[in-house]
């Protein structure tokens, strides 16, 4: 039987061409201590335009998770999209695997491009957990801050209190990095809120997961069990930056709970937004609207984080 053509491939090169077209570089950064980050820059930096940094989530390379985005953003911003550790071509010999780790590992990358002093940080699910730490560990380097579907205020316990559609956290594993079609097919249940997955062939699938979600399995599995071990809300270190909360109102892999938990952490210096009819892959249902927002706050004047809005599809508060 022919093997499938390779849709995996030829998006990695399309969507490489995409951000090349779009004024960006890849590199690849030596950061002398056992890790290796992979970072898209700016091919000229403009000292007339703010900085941007965009962290993925856990699943497929930065440019999967963000190629929606690139385009609108970089006429505006000096636009910089890392592999987070252990995903696409960035990698480390080290045994770390908090988020603290993968911000400082960050902020290492951003720090070798020499001209970027301040920036302003936005994150997808795994990726705006990172950012958060980010906020935290550098608070005068981050201006603001973007987190979008981002569980930074979950806690272990939630698991066992039945918030989460999965019983345990080795569930969520083989879920979130899935090893066959059928765990492919619940991945995409639990993260869009109408998945046309029975149109997507096998063969399809497991391309995609050996190309996205084989590599450094092991690493990306401990990156996850660190992240559920002993959290608690009362641990998590607070930021001051203004803060922009988007979130998917039918997201049911961080559910919306977790949205209110954020705000109310970070408190009168955020803003949430709560998308109608998107779960948690907003940045791929959702894509317009969600830059649209994102431009809107890093660009533009914040407005009073208590103002409400029933316009257009979507709640503010």
């Amino acid at each position: 039987m022919p093997k499938c053509f390779s849709f995996a491939v030829a998006g990695n090169w399309c969507y490489r061409y995409a951000f090349s077209n779009a004024g960006l570089r890849s590199t690849t950064t030596d950061l002398g201590d056992g890790t290796v980050m992979h970072c898209w820059v700016p091919k000229l930096h403009s000292q007339s335009k703010p900085n941007l940094l965009l962290i993925h989530g856990v699943g497929a390379n930065a440019m999967w998770q963000w190629n929606n985005f690139i385009s609108s953003l970089t006429p505006h911003f000096n636009v910089y999209v890392p592999d987070l550790v252990f995903f696409g071509d960035s990698y480390s010999t080290r045994s770390e695997r908090s988020e603290a780790f993968q911000a400082r590992c960050v902020m290492a990358v951003m720090e070798a491009q020499g001209l970027v002093k301040t920036m302003s940080v936005a994150g997808i699910s795994y990726g705006g957990i990172v950012a958060y730490s980010m906020a935290a560990q550098f608070g005068e380097r981050v201006e603001r801050l973007v987190l979008c579907c981002a569980g930074v205020c979950m806690e272990d316990k939630d698991m066992e209190e039945g918030m989460f559609q999965v019983k345990n956290v080795d569930e969520a594993i083989s879920i979130l990095l899935p090893r066959s079609p059928e765990k492919m097919r619940e991945l995409m249940r639990l993260t869009f809120v109408k998945p046309n997955f029975k149109a997507v062939p096998s063969c399809f699938l497991n391309d995609f997961i050996h190309m996205m979600c084989s590599e450094q399995f092991q690493e990306k599995k401990e990156l996850i069990q660190a992240l559920h071990k002993d959290r608690k809300l009362s641990d998590l270190p607070k930021i001051t930056q203004p803060t922009l909360i988007i979130w998917g109102e039918k997201d049911l892999v961080f559910p919306l709970e977790l949205a209110h938990r954020l705000k109310r952490l970070v408190g009168e210096n955020a803003k949430l937004v709560i998308l109608k009819n998107a779960g948690h892959a907003i940045n791929i249902e959702k894509p317009k609207e969600m830059c649209k927002l994102m431009k809107s706050f890093l660009i533009d004047p914040l407005p009073s984080p208590k103002q409400v809005s029933h316009s257009n599809g979507r709640k503010v508060d």
